[in-house]
């Protein structure tokens, strides 16, 4: 929920932010100048993509979260907590390694099954590989949809 919050409280900020920005676009627009309504027009669009890319995280993360709580509620939210860690609090690289070919393996069997991907993502972020787990998460939510 502390993560949820945040998430919120930062989205928050960013719509004053592009809020701001947006004034200042429309006042360069207004000078009439073609150079201050060219710099308008791209401090316009500056939020717009803002916004998409806020939008797209957002739904990514609560339609993840969703997904974690129907894992839970079945009973099937894998638990990572007897990993050996290291002091930094990581799991061993040779646990997680090891955990991941579980995974890896399990999602071989159910290519289709949501479940999977979503413990295969799980495997990807404790070895260290953010951009293999979001594009892992991706795959179980469009599974899931």
């Amino acid at each position: 929920m502390k993560t949820r919050t945040v998430a919120l409280l930062l989205t928050a900020v960013l719509a004053v932010y592009f809020v701001m920005l947006g004034s200042k676009g429309v006042l360069l627009i207004t000078t009439g100048d073609p150079v201050g309504i060219g710099l308008g027009i791209g401090v316009l669009l500056l939020p717009l993509i803002g916004v998409w890319i806020a939008w797209t995280n957002l739904r990514f993360g609560l339609k993840t979260e969703k997904m974690a709580r129907q894992l839970a509620a079945e009973g099937e939210l894998p638990d990572t907590t007897s990993l050996p860690r290291r002091p930094s609090g990581r799991v061993d690289r040779d646990a997680a390694d090891t955990y991941f070919e579980q995974r890896r393996t399990e999602t071989e069997a159910e290519p289709d099954n949501w479940r999977s991907w979503f413990r295969l993502a799980q495997a990807y972020d404790l070895a260290g590989d953010r951009a293999r787990a979001r594009e892992t998460m991706r795959k179980a939510i469009e599974l899931y949809s």
